[in-house]
């Protein structure tokens, strides 16, 4: 976990390799701990180095946006692989979650709020 942008309250999240069922419990607890930590408002999950990602990955991730929804915060995810954006989109959950090409395009896009 690294938080980004001192002057604002965001947590980057960056998996490594496979998110799988042998991988998504250590993955859902990054989340879970990053989203309830006090004063956060936005988590960003950088795929940037996952390379593969199976329905208990997708599990986690989409238990991490409601978690997110239900505490307030921003949730979004950035760096998707072809494949993994093809998962995402055959699951619809591409429609599901606010995707960026990478961190620096969500910075760019979200540098306005600061």
């Amino acid at each position: 976990m690294q938080t980004l942008l001192a002057d604002r309250p965001i947590t980057v999240i960056r998996p490594l390799d496979h998110l799988n069922a042998a991988t998504c419990g250590e993955f859902q607890r990054q989340l879970t701990t990053a989203i309830a930590a006090p004063g956060v408002v936005t988590v960003l999950v950088d795929f940037g180095e996952v390379t593969f990602i199976d329905s208990a990955g997708l599990m986690a991730l989409v238990s991490g946006l409601k978690q997110a929804k239900k505490m307030g915060r921003r949730f979004s995810i950035c760096s998707v692989s072809a494949g993994i954006r093809m998962v995402l989109e055959l699951s619809q959950l591409d429609r599901v979650f606010e995707i960026f090409e990478n961190v620096d395009s969500f910075e760019a896009e979200n540098s306005c709020f600061s």
